[in-house]
């Protein structure tokens, strides 16, 4: 089984670029996760030929939203997660399968000056909560643009940036505190030392010099890696300041 997940920033921008079909038909994923779709779905003119289609999107038109197709129509679909004064921005879809849960998800990003970072920790708990009750009935496998890079290896200059917006203490400790509740980051699982990056800053012209941050990942309950075959970064593929990653189940 091939899962894929990819922050689009912009889903029509994607597809109005060329990249996302090919991809999508070159790869043939099972299930295939978007962040950062930045439309509501009256907006969508396009079929995705051979797919369940599922989109959250945010009240803000233009802003966030996720969307995931699957070939497998799954047992039930939730949309966001529970929690008080969560704004209606589209961030998490939860579909339930036969044998796991799938959450795709795009996460708060805590802005410059980590002026949301207040609210992104308050998130982070209630998302860390809906997680772990899925995982109490059946495994979890949580993929998206996670807005973290979890340690120094995961980006390209850390000593500049332990105090920006997903390099902070308290977003990095709350990702340890997620691993620590029975999950597992499968890239990392996989490959300890190895860096590669998912992200690449537009304003610095960061991806031709490969100054990027490992933000995106799919994460899987501890008892799901004896399955995990493989956790991509497909860091060549383009179209947007992320590139997809993905997990090969076996």
């Amino acid at each position: 089984m091939k899962l894929i997940s990819w922050n689009v920033n912009g889903l029509r921008a994607v597809m109005s670029k060329g990249f996302l079909i090919p991809f999508l038909n070159q790869e043939q994923p099972d299930i295939m996760a978007f962040q950062e779709t930045k439309m509501q779905e009256d907006q969508l003119d396009f079929q995705f030929d051979g797919y369940f289609r599922y989109m959250n999107s945010a009240e803000k038109k233009g802003y966030s939203g996720t969307m995931v197709l699957t070939k497998e129509k799954p047992l039930s679909v939730i949309c966001d997660i529970e929690g008080e004064d969560h704004p209606k921005e589209g961030r998490v879809i939860t579909l339930e399968y036969e044998d796991f849960y799938f959450v795709c998800a795009y996460v708060p990003n805590s802005k410059d000056g980590l002026k949301r970072i207040d609210y992104r920790m308050h998130w982070e708990d209630d998302l860390r909560a809906h997680l772990e009750r899925l995982d109490q009935k059946k495994p979890v496998i949580y993929t998206g643009d996670l807005n973290v890079a979890h340690n120094e290896i995961d980006l390209k200059n850390p000593d500049e940036n332990h105090f920006s917006a997903g390099f902070s203490d308290q977003e990095r400790e709350k990702f340890t505190k997620l691993l620590a509740s029975g999950f597992a980051d499968s890239f990392r699982e996989l490959y300890p030392e190895e860096v590669k990056y998912s992200w690449w800053s537009y304003r610095t012209r960061a991806r031709e010099r490969n100054a990027g941050w490992r933000i995106d990942y799919f994460v899987v309950s501890n008892r799901l890696m004896e399955r995990v075959e493989d956790s991509l970064i497909y860091n060549e593929v383009m179209g947007s300041d992320h590139c997809p990653v993905g997990l090969i189940l076996k």
